[in-house]
């Protein structure tokens, strides 16, 4: 059936305005005033915001870490996704050394296959570099339709690359059209860090933070930088949480390096003293890179006006507290890693945002779906609301207040990480290419109905103006 959403203000990256929307066969047909209503199911968006369906560019779903696995799989992590306005996200598909990669991404098809209720891609990681990755890169791009690469510069002796299947990797994504995602702190020095923590009988939760200093992420950073700018390649550093990692990134892109940052939502509005709560509720905030000092936050927020950062990621990667977190009770290494927010990431920074003035409302939009869908092969089929373009849509409340909390959260783990906190404006209904996922607050879609999104490659046209200085 047709639809027509009506009444509402439609908000995208580069507009503002108020018309009506005609759905039909899951595109955008028509927008504009008094479209024609016969044979149309009528949605009535008065004092509403109507944005582009959210796309989170970096989630862990059904994710073995540990010795342990995320308690979030596809069905309740795309549901609670849903619930807070995305309707795309990419995922990342771990890869085993000496295994095909073929074989992780189907391992990852399997994990998605029939759960799903919203869109979704994958990011592929990358742990090593040799003749049979190399020959087999070229088809998962063109015929698998994965065209962004993950390296870890952390996590010695886990998840933890050198430096040179970092720049080879560089090297293959250029030529190939595939955008590099760093995972960027220096893991050795965290190693040696950590066990002289040990070693010295510090093992609660607040020694995650301490021994993965900012400057450490920093360093990373900049490493990574500068192998991108000798690689003539393009970069994507995820979760960026310090000044001192802005810092890196502004200054590359200042050179017309092509880097580009994203935030989590954790970030912004949470800082390091969460992980000194008693009961060893501390480790409910162990993630890496870990919580700042709270001086980081207007770093951030500043970095993300400015354009020196530009999309918003969740980073969910959900543990129970009860069961999981509790595994590190005597060793802080022993706390899986991660938190609960894929739900929450797009009310988070309406609130304190847009709301308190530090980001426009173009912004908003452009930050939590039109960057993303731009940078990773999705636009303009996601990532905005335009003719011929997928009817992802949220219809969003900019007024109504509400507390964040586990007991009204759709997350399946057993927290929240943003227990308490008010905010205003949160998503009404979310329609997924034209159909109801989310309606008047409560999830009437289905599991398995998500569609996995081949990707485009890398448009090497975003690459920084190199006329462009920012502030530093």
């Amino acid at each position: 059936m047709k639809k027509i959403i009506k009444n509402g203000t439609i908000a995208t990256a580069a507009d503002t305005y108020q018309a009506d929307i005609l759905i039909e066969n899951e595109k955008i047909a028509m927008i504009g005033k008094d479209l024609p209503t016969e044979g149309a199911e009528i949605i009535d968006a008065k004092g509403a915001y109507i944005f582009p369906g959210g796309i989170d560019p970096h989630t862990h779903l059904d994710m073995p870490f540990g010795g342990t696995t995320t308690k979030d799989d596809y069905e309740t992590g795309t549901i609670a996704a849903a619930y807070g306005g995305t309707t795309t996200i990419i995922d990342f598909c771990l890869t085993e050394k000496g295994v095909p990669l073929k074989k992780a991404i189907e391992t990852w098809h399997e994990k998605a296959n029939e759960k799903a209720a919203i869109d979704y891609g994958f990011h592929l990681m990358i742990s090593e570099i040799n003749d049979d990755v190399l020959a087999e890169l070229p088809s998962i791009i063109d015929n698998e339709g994965i065209s962004s690469f993950k390296v870890f510069m952390a996590y010695k002796n886990v998840f933890q690359a050198d430096d040179a299947t970092l720049y080879r990797t560089l090297l293959q994504a250029k030529e190939l059209g595939a955008l590099v995602m760093v995972h960027a702190e220096n893991g050795d020095v965290i190693d040696y860090l950590t066990k002289q923590a040990l070693a010295e009988g510090n093992t609660d939760p607040i020694y995650h933070a301490l021994t993965r200093p900012p400057e450490l992420e920093g360093e990373a950073t900049g490493r990574a930088a500068i192998l991108t700018e000798m690689a003539n390649g393009q970069l994507y550093v995820v979760h960026v949480t310090c000044e001192d990692a802005v810092e890196k990134i502004t200054e590359a892109r200042n050179k017309g390096v092509d880097i580009w940052g994203e935030t989590c939502p954790q970030y912004l509005v949470l800082d390091q003293s969460y992980l000194e709560k008693p009961h060893f509720e501390g480790s409910k905030y162990v993630w890496s890179p870990p919580l700042r000092e709270k001086k980081n936050q207007e770093v951030l927020w500043n970095a993300l006006k400015m354009g020196q950062l530009q999309t918003i990621g969740s980073d969910q990667c959900s543990f129970d507290f009860k069961g999981q977190k509790e595994l590190g009770r005597e060793d802080f290494t022993k706390i899986p890693n991660g938190g609960p927010t894929i739900e929450d990431r797009m009310s988070i920074l309406f609130s304190e945002g847009v709301m308190k003035e530090r980001i426009t409302l173009n912004q908003f939009v452009d930050m939590t779906s039109t960057r993303a869908a731009k940078l990773f092969g999705l636009f303009p089929k996601k990532g905005t609301i335009a003719v011929g373009s997928d009817a992802d849509i949220v219809i969003f409340d900019p007024k109504v207040e509400r507390a964040i909390s586990a007991e009204t959260h759709h997350m399946a783990v057993d927290y929240n990480a943003f227990e308490g906190m008010e905010i205003t404006g949160e998503p009404v209904s979310v329609l997924s290419r034209g159909q109801f996922v989310i309606k008047d607050k409560q999830f009437v879609g289905e599991a398995g109905k998500g569609q996995f999104l081949k990707r485009a490659k890398y448009n090497a046209a975003l690459k920084p103006d190199t006329g462009k200085r920012l502030p530093v």
